[in-house]
């Protein structure tokens, strides 16, 4: 009994002295934290606390001026689901009602699938052609219906579909290819931000453009040219610059790669995987890092980005590459029978401790 009372008074002790010497700010926030609680609880007096979207968003901009060690001791929920708060309301911002447009009914999908069929298995075929294999089957459709499904499905006319097909064309030439292509990130405020990334697919560095939340053709010719210098000698075995339809691709940012001796190749409309390997490394951006947490603005969202690229290019595995990061030329050989002691492999922090690095002790 008195090991117990002796226990709660030094515990209350501990208590106040952290209390006195936390900064008015901590404390501050953590009454904000409290209040805003108690009026949740007061709005039901039964079964769980029901949290809104404006306690939740009033919670995950306070987490900000709090330490991230400190989090669950001052909010009544987790960092998981202060950060899963953000994502829905990032999702919400991005839903759109789509209207249905007037019209005659579409084709039906396994009439389409079969036109795309044809066109695959045999590469001679245009839209007039399968149109009359079509009809001799007894299916009535107009040639132009049959133009509009292949040109949709990025299927190219009959000339043109005996050459490479895209996966063979990377595959060849990817020591010699450049990717761009544009990420968005929203705030924890829901401000946009706009990145525009470059990756090499045959060595797969990562090089980031820029940052701004006004995005314009000249922004991302400067942007270009900037590049063109940080690659100097390893811009002479590029030859190929692959991006999307964007507006702000102008010509000028076009010209830029142009006078390098490097060829211009524009993806087809609501194609990503025509750009696959710039779409996968936005994909592992946005998996690693960004979905991991809340970007305050733009120098915010510059840091994080520039701490992760190091990471990726001088230390993050590639299947591709044999598992060896971009800036490795050979990865070293050990004898997994030496491995005794585990205490001389050593875990380095990154990215703000996001991301785990493992090394040998020196």
């Amino acid at each position: 009994m008195l090991l117990s009372l002796v226990y709660r008074l030094l515990r209350c002790l501990f208590g106040l002295l952290a209390v006195l010497v936390r900064s008015d700010v901590s404390k501050d926030v953590e009454l904000l934290v409290l209040r805003h609680e108690n009026q949740v609880l007061r709005r039901q007096a039964v079964g769980r606390p029901r949290w809104d979207h404006t306690d939740r968003l009033w919670l995950t901009a306070l987490s900000r001026l709090v330490n991230r060690c400190r989090w669950a001791e001052i909010f009544p929920v987790t960092p998981t689901t202060i950060l899963r708060w953000h994502r829905s309301l990032v999702a919400r911002k991005w839903t759109f009602t789509e209207r249905r447009r007037p019209g005659r009914p579409s084709t039906c999908a396994s009439l389409k699938t079969l036109i795309l069929r044809m066109a695959r298995e045999n590469p001679t075929w245009g839209h007039r052609r399968i149109q009359g294999e079509l009809a001799r089957l007894g299916y009535t459709i107009a040639a132009s219906t049959v133009w509009e499904i292949l040109h949709t499905a990025g299927i190219d006319p009959a000339p043109r579909r005996t050459g490479p097909s895209w996966r063979q064309f990377l595959a060849a030439q990817a020591h010699a290819i450049l990717a761009c292509d544009f990420l968005v990130v929203e705030t924890v405020l829901l401000k946009r931000l706009y990145v525009l990334i470059f990756i090499e697919h045959g060595t797969r560095r990562l090089h980031l453009g820029g940052v701004t939340a006004h995005p314009s053709g000249t922004w991302a010719v400067q942007q270009a040219r900037n590049l063109t210098m940080d690659l100097g000698d390893r811009l002479e075995t590029l030859r190929f610059l692959i991006h999307d339809r964007d507006p702000l691709f102008t010509a000028a940012f076009a010209e830029v790669f142009k006078s390098e001796g490097m060829r211009i190749i524009t993806t087809l409309p609501k194609t990503p995987r025509m750009n696959a390997i710039c779409e996968r490394v936005i994909g592992t951006l946005r998996r690693e890092l960004l979905d991991q947490t809340l970007i305050l603005g733009e120098r915010h969202l510059a840091l994080a980005l520039g701490e992760y690229l190091h990471h990726y290019n001088a230390a993050r595995p590639h299947q591709p590459r044999s598992q060896r990061p971009p800036d490795l030329q050979t990865l070293p050989t050990r004898d997994a029978a030496d491995l005794t002691d585990l205490r001389t492999i050593r875990r380095r922090p990154a990215v703000a401790g996001l991301i785990s690095e493992y090394h040998h002790a020196a």
